[in-house]
C-alpha cells in the first residue's frame, strides 16, 4: 500500500457524536487499503471545549494574540486527515512527510513522532518526502518554523489509529482481549508469551471501508523516544554521498543546464551575437533565449560554463538600473513613516541601517524538468510544491493531473526554496527545446541574480519618565519582501502579486511576528516597505533580527540612562515567565558581568516567537590586534569568543536537533551582526561567491559554544528552525557596543570596507579557479 492509494474519509461521519474523546482523546480514521493505513481528525471544535486554565490576553499586540504559528497551524488542521501513516508487510512503517526536508532534520523528528506513538524501532520508520498534494491546500508549505507544531497532532494520531488497529487485529488471532496485549519494538506480545511481528498483520488490520475511531495519545510521562536526543536517521547516507539531491538524480535524457544571465539584476535578453556559433561548441546540445536570459544544454556542466562565457548577448536594462547602495538608502529615507512622540531630554533613540544580504544556501538554486506537451515533471527542493505544481498547469495549459512535482531533499534554504523560480526557469528551458533538463545555477547566479535580503532602517524613540518607560515606539522601512510564494497555494501565491495585495503580505506577516516582550507602556511597531525593483526573500527569521537587534540596542542604553545593569534592567521589565527563565539561565552559565580585558565585553538580548523563548549571550573579542588580523581577501573584524544560548520550545521533540537548529542560527546572528552582506553597485551586486559573501568563517565562530535546552514547559512543541538569528545578532550588537564604547548604527559592521576585489559581471559566470592549494589556510 502507498500513499497515493489513499481514500479520503468523510467529512462528518454519522457516528461521531456518540465517541467519547478524553482529555489526551481524538478522532482518527482507518482508511479502505490492502494494508494499514490510518489518518487523522484533529477535532478542534473539542479540543476548544476542552482547552483548561488559559491565560487570559495582556496585550493587545497582534502577535500576542494570534502569531504566524497559530495561522500556520491552523490553516493546516483542515486537511490533516488525508496525512496518512502506512504499516507494510515487513514491519515497517512508512510516512510521506508533507514539507521539505533542507537540513534542519525534520525527518527525523517525524521519525520519532511515529516510533513513540506506535512502539516501533525508530530505524523502522521511513519517512519520505511528498510530491505536490493540491488537495492539501495550505498544509504542504515549508515556512515560519511551523513544520513540527503544525504536523505533531495529526502525525500522532494518525500513528496511535494504526497501533489500535494492530492490536484488534493481534487479539483476534490470539484470541485474547486487546488489553492483555502489549506492543513493544514492533512485535504484539500477549499473556503466554505468543508474539506476533505488525508486519503479519499490516494487511489483517487492513481496513475493508473507511471508519472513524477514537484514539488516546500517550500521556507525555510516558514518552521514551520523544524528548530524548537521537542522532539524525539520514546522517550516515549525508556523510557517505549517499543522500540524493536533485543533481545527483538520473532521470533519463535529462543533461546539464546553465543559463547566461545579464549584468544587472532583472535585465532581459536582447539579440544573441553568436548564438549559431556557441550552438556548435563541444558538448552543447541547445541553446535558446529565455525570458531569464540565454539558456545552453550541454553533454557536462563544465561544457555548459565554457559557452556561457562565450555567449556575446545585448542585454535590456533591468529593475534596479543604476542603484547603490546609497540610493536605496534614500529611498528607504524617504518612505520611513514618521515617530509620533515628540522628542524630548528624557527620550531615548535610535537609528540602524540593515544592508541587504544573500538568500544563498550551500545548495544553489536548482531542478530537473521534462516538459512534454501533454504532461510535465518536475524535481526540485520545494518548500512550496502545490503552487509550483498549480502555476506550471495553468502556465502550459496542462490539466492537473499531468503534472508531477517531486520534492527532493534540499541543501540548506534559509527561505530561498520558498521560491520555485529555479523550476519554473527549468520547465520553461525544458519547453522550448523540447528535452529534459538538469538545471543548476552557478554561485555568481544565486549572488547576483538570486534572492536577497531586504535592505532596511528601524528608528526606535522610546519615552522615558524617572525610572519609568511611558511607551515605545519603532518604525522599521524595509524594501519591499517578496511573499509571492503565498501561503501554500495557487489563490494566495496569485494575489501576493497585485499592487495593493503585495503590501498587506507583508504587513500581515509583520504584524503576525513582532512582538514586545518588555512592558513599556504604549508600544507602537509599524512596517512600511518600498522599492519592488530586487529579488528579496522571507530570509530566515524575517523581520526579527533586524527589529530585535534595534530594540535590544535601544534597551542598553535605557538601562544605562537609568544606572542600571542591562541584566536587571531587562528582567524588571519581562512581561513572561519563560523569557525571565531564559535569561536567568544564560545570565548563570554565562557568568554576567564577570571582569573583562580592555576591548572585551559581553552582550546579551532576548527574543520570543514561534512560542518559543531564546536568551543568548555572547563575549566578544574587539582589541586591535583581533579586528587587524590578516585573513586573504577578507576583513577579519571582531570575533565573537563565546556564546550561551538558552532555549525553551515547549517541548523539544529532538534535543540533539534542536541544539542543531541553534547553533546554526547563532552563526547566522554573528554574520548578520559582522560581517554577511551583499555590496550594490550601478545596479547589480558585487559579491560572486562564497569566497567574497562573508558568512561566519571558522575564524569568526565562538570556541566555547554551550547551547541549554529548557526543561519541557508546555507540553507542545514550539518553533525552532529560525528561532535563534534575532537573539544571537542582537546579542553580538550589544557586546561591540559595550566593548568598543560606540553604539553601531549599520549592519553588518563591517560593511563599509570592502575587502575584494569584485569579479566582472561580464561573463557572468567567472573563470573557475586553478590555484585553490595556494590559498589554504
Amino acid at each position: 500500500m502507498t500513499t497515493a492509494d489513499r481514500t479520503s474519509p468523510p467529512s462528518e461521519p454519522a457516528e461521531a457524536a456518540s465517541h467519547h474523546v478524553g482529555r489526551r482523546g481524538f478522532l482518527g480514521y482507518v482508511l479502505a487499503a490492502p494494508t494499514l493505513v490510518a489518518a487523522a481528525d484533529l477535532n478542534l471544535t473539542a479540543q476548544a471545549a476542552q482547552a483548561e486554565g488559559a491565560p487570559p490576553i495582556p496585550s493587545p499586540a497582534l502577535a500576542e494574540i494570534a502569531d504566524l504559528s497559530d495561522l500556520l497551524e491552523f490553516s493546516a488542521a483542515p486537511t490533516a486527515n488525508l496525512i496518512t501513516v502506512t504499516v507494510n508487510t515487513d514491519g515497517t512503517v512508512s510516512f510521506e512527510l508533507p514539507r521539505a526536508e533542507v537540513g534542519q532534520g525534520i525527518t527525523t523528528s517525524t521519525a520519532m513522532l511515529i516510533a513513540e506513538e506506535m512502539d516501533v524501532p525508530l530505524e523502522h520508520v521511513h519517512v519520505t518526502l511528498a510530491d505536490a498534494r493540491p488537495e492539501l491546500v495550505f498544509n504542504q508549505i515549508t515556512g515560519g518554523s511551523g513544520s513540527t507544531l503544525s504536523t505533531y497532532t495529526p502525525i500522532r494520531v494518525a500513528a496511535a489509529v494504526a497501533r489500535g488497529r494492530l492490536l484488534q487485529a493481534a487479539a483476534v488471532e490470539l484470541n485474547q482481549a486487546v488489553a492483555t496485549l502489549r506492543l513493544k519494538q514492533g512485535v504484539i506480545t500477549d499473556l503466554l508469551g505468543n508474539t506476533l511481528g505488525i508486519g503479519e498483520l499490516a494487511k489483517k488490520a487492513a481496513g475493508q471501508r473507511t471508519e472513524e475511531v477514537p484514539v488516546q495519545l500517550k500521556a507525555n510521562e510516558d514518552f521514551s523516544v520523544i524528548g530524548t536526543p537521537r542522532n539524525r536517521v539520514d546522517a550516515r547516507a549525508a556523510v557517505t554521498g549517499k543522500k540524493k539531491f536533485a543533481m545527483d538524480l538520473k532521470i533519463p535524457g535529462a543533461l546539464p543546464t546553465m543559463v547566461c544571465r545579464p549584468p544587472t539584476l532583472n535585465g532581459k535578453p536582447g539579440e544573441v551575437r553568436n548564438l549559431d556559433e556557441v550552438a556548435t561548441m563541444p558538448g552543447v546540445t541547445d541553446v535558446v533565449a529565455i525570458s531569464t536570459g540565454v539558456a545552453v544544454r550541454a553533454e557536462t556542466f563544465g561544457q555548459c560554463i565554457d559557452a556561457v562565457r562565450a555567449l556575446e548577448v545585448d542585454w535590456k536594462p533591468g529593475t534596479a538600473e543604476g542603484k547603490s547602495d546609497e540610493s536605496v538608502l534614500k529611498e528607504l529615507r524617504a518612505a520611513e513613516i514618521p515617530l509620533v512622540a515628540p522628542k524630548g531630554d528624557d527620550s531615548v533613540e535610535g537609528d540602524f541601517t540593515f544592508y541587504f544580504r544573500s538568500n544563498s544556501a550551500l545548495e544553489t538554486n536548482c531542478a530537473v524538468a521534462d516538459m512534454r506537451s501533454d504532461r510535465a515533471e518536475i524535481w526540485s527542493p520545494q518548500k512550496n510544491p502545490i503552487v509550483t505544481k498549480e502555476t506550471i498547469a495553468a502556465k502550459y495549459g496542462l490539466p492537473l493531473g499531468s503534472v508531477k512535482v517531486h520534492v527532493t531533499e534540499g541543501g540548506g534554504s534559509f527561505g530561498r526554496k520558498l521560491f520555485n523560480d529555479g523550476a519554473m526557469e527549468a520547465a520553461e528551458i525544458s519547453h522550448e527545446i523540447g528535452k529534459p533538463v538538469k538545471l543548476m545555477w552557478h554561485r555568481s547566479d544565486d549572488s547576483r541574480q538570486g534572492r536577497t535580503h531586504p535592505m532596511a532602517t528601524s528608528r526606535v524613540r522610546v519615552g522615558v519618565a524617572g525610572d519609568s518607560v511611558l511607551s515605545y515606539e519603532q518604525r522599521h522601512t524595509s524594501v519591499f519582501t517578496d511573499f509571492s510564494h503565498g501561503f501554500g497555494e495557487i489563490i494566495t501565491a496569485s494575489a501576493a502579486k497585485l499592487p495593493i495585495a503585495d503590501a498587506t503580505f507583508s504587513q500581515t506577516i509583520f504584524h503576525f511576528t513582532q512582538t514586545m516582550p518588555y512592558g513599556f507602556g504604549a508600544t507602537t511597531m509599524l512596517l512600511n516597505e518600498t522599492d519592488h525593483g530586487f529579488n528579496t526573500g522571507s530570509m530566515r527569521n524575517i523581520y526579527s533580527p533586524d527589529v530585535v537587534t534595534a530594540r535590544e540596542l535601544i534597551i542598553d542604553q535605557l538601562a544605562a540612562k537609568m544606572g542600571q545593569d542591562g541584566y536587571e534592567f531587562r528582567k524588571r521589565f519581562l512581561q513572561e515567565e519563560r523569557l525571565k527563565a531564559v535569561l536567568d539561565e544564560v545570565v548563570e552559565k554565562g557568568e554576567w558581568g564577570r571582569s573583562m580585558p580592555s576591548g572585551h565585553a559581553q552582550g546579551i538580548a532576548l527574543h520570543n516567537e514561534y512560542r518559543a523563548a531564546i536568551a543568548t549571550l555572547v563575549e566578544i573579542d574587539c582589541t586591535p590586534e583581533t579586528v587587524n588580523r590578516r585573513i586573504r581577501n577578507a576583513v577579519a573584524g571582531p570575533r565573537v569568543t563565546k556564546a550561551v544560548c538558552a532555549v525553551d520550545v515547549g517541548l523539544a521533540v529532538n534535543p540533539r536537533g534542536l541544539e542543531a537548529q541553534i547553533m546554526g542560527g547563532i552563526n547566522d546572528g554573528i554574520a548578520n551582526a559582522l560581517t554577511s552582506s551583499l555590496h550594490l553597485t550601478d545596479g547589480y551586486f558585487l559579491e560572486a561567491s562564497w569566497d567574497n559573501y562573508f558568512y561566519t568563517r571558522q575564524w569568526n565562530s565562538p570556541p566555547e559554544l554551550e547551547i541549554i535546552v529548557m526543561p519541557p514547559t508546555t507540553g507542545k512543541p514550539g518553533g525552532a528552525g529560525e528561532l535563534g538569528v534575532a537573539s544571537a545578532q542582537a546579542a553580538v550588537a550589544c557586546a561591540y557596543a559595550r566593548a568598543t564604547g560606540s553604539v553601531p548604527t549599520s549592519f553588518p559592521i563591517n560593511h563599509g570596507t570592502l575587502s575584494f576585489e569584485p569579479k566582472p559581471n561580464v561573463p557572468p559566470m567567472p573563470e573557475s579557479p586553478t590555484d585553490g592549494l595556494r590559498h589554504a589556510q
